[in-house]
């Protein structure tokens, strides 16, 4: 289910660094070095995968560039959120 204004507003304010961006949340990550933003993807890619909710993904040697939107929903769902916060603690990991 597509979110309102105030529910993304409200999430977007718990998400360091993450701007709104016409239908879709994005981010850029500056990592150490190139093998360390592969390492950063992969874990993505696993995780988007079991959860069946698919970010845009841009790799620029130690730049990573996320972009999550809903396209059957045409915008913003709890899923890009959830996937937003996950990718923010494998930055912990």
């Amino acid at each position: 289910m597509k979110l309102k204004k105030q529910e993304i507003d409200a999430r977007l304010s718990k998400l360091h660094g993450w701007q709104l961006a016409d239908d879709s949340i994005k981010k850029d990550f500056k990592l150490k070095d190139f093998s360390e933003a592969m390492g950063f993807v992969v874990k993505i890619a696993l995780e988007a995968e079991r959860v069946q909710h698919h970010p845009d993904i841009t790799i620029e040697y130690n730049r990573v560039k996320i972009v999550l939107t809903t396209h059957s929903e045409e915008g913003l769902t709890a899923k890009d959120f959830d996937l937003a916060e996950k990718i923010e603690k494998f930055l912990g990991d």
